[in-house]
């Protein structure tokens, strides 16, 4: 495992169409399957989207929408191992919250379980993410491979 995808690259696989899907793809399949994880904390970010669309569904086809990408994201969330967020990222986090590393809650979640295991995080959030030390970042979206 080399690789930790974040929801936005998450969500471009997810969609399967248009430009940022297709240089991913194309950097994708430069790898091995094995080379990539998820993390639980993006699978929760994105089962709290599903949950709360479903909750403010409207009419019958809203909740029948909701819960077919309930189902697509468990599909997702299968190709690849989902790491979780455990003991030795939970020490990673409380260390870069006692550094005042100011960024959202669930992307230091993120970051510590990529640190926790020497990823690479695949994000496009490079802005966020470079305030994290010796986090490695790479975003697949905005270049084609070699």
């Amino acid at each position: 495992m080399r690789y930790l995808l974040d929801i936005d690259h998450i969500s471009f696989l997810q969609r399967r169409s248009g430009t940022e899907f297709l240089i991913l793809a194309a950097h994708i399949a430069q790898h091995q399957a094995t080379d990539f994880a998820f993390s639980i904390v993006s699978f929760h970010e994105q089962v709290i989207g599903a949950h709360t669309f479903i909750t403010r569904s409207q009419t019958p086809g809203d909740v029948v929408r909701g819960y077919t990408l309930l189902m697509e994201i468990i599909r997702g969330f299968s190709a690849a191992p989902i790491l979780p967020f455990d003991a030795g990222a939970v020490t990673i986090f409380e260390r870069l919250r006692a550094q005042r590393v100011r960024i959202a809650t669930m992307d230091l979640r993120i970051a510590s379980i990529a640190l926790s295991r020497s990823l690479v995080l695949l994000t496009r959030n490079t802005s966020d993410f470079s305030k994290v030390p010796n986090l490695m970042t790479e975003d697949w979206t905005v270049q084609t491979p070699k």
